[in-house]
């Protein structure tokens, strides 16, 4: 991350694909996982069809949300964390 306005080098475009490639993996388990604890309890009590319908439903919105929330949560804390100090002074995190 040293080219400030130039050409990215390899190890930051690199970078960017693992952190794009964790983003898209993590948010899809995450919401695999929601999803199947929604929608799980309609078919282990065996619910009716329309209550199931609406479990599914309700399942799928909530997982798509996630999905988006959690690659945008994990990319814009990616793109903050690779942003350079200021030149000469101490980081106060550090």
């Amino acid at each position: 991350m040293d080219n400030h306005g130039g050409r990215r080098g390899r190890a930051e475009r690199d970078a960017i694909t693992v952190e794009i490639g964790y983003a898209l993996v993590s948010a899809a388990f995450a919401a695999a996982v929601l999803f199947g604890a929604i929608v799980g309890p309609a078919y282990v009590f065996d619910l009716s069809k329309g209550t199931r319908g609406t479990f599914v439903g309700v399942g799928a919105t909530v997982a798509v949300v996630l999905f988006f929330a959690r690659v945008v949560s994990v990319l814009m804390r990616f793109g903050r964390e690779s942003q350079p100090n200021q030149p000469g002074r101490t980081n106060p995190d550090s």
